[in-house]
């Protein structure tokens, strides 16, 4: 019999990918739970030789200094009639037991919980294999299409799910079909890990270019940041870490290879690769290629990039619906305002015109306060410097005499 379950340890041992520790561990906690199911039986405790197979069965207890649960707990007094050494936290053995009482009821319990313990250390394998995927790029082949989601079948029984909100509106999946994908998640469920994954995040398009780039997958070539509309555009910054080798260079490849190959995955998603800069103006500029920038000011305290370009280059540098500009504030992380060379001249003009046109408001104002005060001031001092005129001298009334009359009567 020890020969029969050693081998058949070792068969599982090849079947799962399960180490035979782990499988020992499970067959000890199936068989130790099937004997504790019995009233008073709480104390048993099973130990398996790996070598030879051999089933140890046994009573003990856990040595505490303060008895909590009398079926499993003793004291340090009682564990020393045991083992004279026996310590706070030591499992002392209190009784040998038989193995072969093990009835056929307790048998097929045993059996059950052993299957149970294994598929539980299977799933908890497959979790921690898949766990430490997060973050990476997945292959998976195409298992089956639902209304909501992708389902990829990525092996040992475990599968992927790919949301529609995280599928690229340019990409249309068939049955059978390999398909990459980048892990956002896995989660533990009943059935076995849960991974999601994801074809638009931005993460995704790093994996690519290090799969494509041997620079970058070296880090001799970093990218510094993404900026991605999955399906329509995206936008790459890259800063080399040797001296001499050019970072866009490397990532386009010779003939632009690389960054095809990863166009291609993408089914023909635009991909700008631009280089970074420590200077933010330099680096706006930068990320709105293909357009040309004449002048960038920047705004520390409100994190503002005035940007100015030609007016021919002013539809090419906002782009269709405002992308290119959004995907390069997304990029650099400033808040950008483009306008055309012809705008800036004339609101600078028209801002001259406004200066001046105050200015002369201003002086005119000036001059209209300081003419009364001129025109005063001579007034009163010819009043002050005029001589009186003599006063006009009285006229005295005269009466004229009476002529005598020529007839007198008599």
């Amino acid at each position: 019999m020890s020969r029969d379950f050693v081998g058949a340890l070792l068969q599982l041992n090849a079947e799962k990918q399960i180490s035979r520790e782990q499988l020992i561990g499970a067959v000890e906690d199936g068989i130790q739970s099937a004997y504790r199911r019995v009233a008073g039986d709480e104390d048993i405790h099973v130990r398996i030789d790996a070598e030879t197979g051999k089933i140890r069965v046994f009573r003990a207890r856990r040595v505490v200094a303060e008895i909590e649960d009398e079926l499993t707990e003793m004291t340090v007094e009682q564990a020393r009639a045991y083992d004279q050494k026996a310590a706070v936290g030591d499992l002392v053995e209190t009784e040998q037991l038989d193995g072969d009482v093990f009835g056929r009821i307790g048998a097929q319990t045993a059996k059950q919980i052993v299957l149970q313990r294994i598929r539980e250390v299977e799933r908890d394998q497959v979790f921690d294999q898949f766990a430490s995927r997060e973050g990476e790029l997945m292959t998976g082949t195409v298992n089956r299409v639902e209304p909501r989601a992708i389902i990829l079948d990525v092996g040992k029984n475990v599968e992927a799910i790919l949301a529609t909100t995280e599928q690229s509106a340019l990409e249309h999946y068939r049955i059978g079909q390999n398909v990459k994908a980048f892990v956002l998640e896995v989660r533990r469920s009943t059935k076995g890990p849960q991974i999601f994954v994801s074809r638009t995040h931005k993460g995704f398009l790093k994996r690519l270019f290090e799969l494509e780039v041997p620079e970058i997958h070296n880090g001799t070539v970093e990218i510094k940041a993404i900026a991605r509309e999955a399906g329509s555009r995206s936008k790459v910054a890259v800063a080399s870490r040797q001296d001499g080798l050019d970072p866009v260079g490397a990532t386009v490849g010779q003939r632009g290879a690389r960054v095809q190959a990863v166009v291609a995955e993408l089914s023909g998603e635009k991909i700008d690769v631009i280089p970074w800069s420590e200077d933010p103006a330099v680096f706006v500029a930068n990320a709105l290629s293909p357009a040309q920038v004449i002048s960038v000011d920047i705004d520390e305290e409100h994190r503002i990039a005035s940007v100015t370009v030609p007016e021919r280059m002013l539809s090419l540098a906002i782009g269709r619906e405002g992308q290119n500009a959004r995907l390069a504030a997304r990029l650099t992380g400033w808040r950008i305002d483009i306008r055309s060379d012809v705008s800036v001249a004339e609101a600078r003009a028209a801002a001259t015109e406004t200066a001046n046109a105050a200015r002369a408001k201003a002086a005119s104002a000036r001059a209209e306060a300081t003419a009364p005060a001129e025109a005063t001031a001579p007034v009163a001092e010819a009043a002050s410097t005029a001589e009186p005129e003599p006063a006009a001298k009285p006229r005295r009334a005269t009466k004229k005499a009476a002529a005598p009359s020529e007839g007198v009567a008599s």
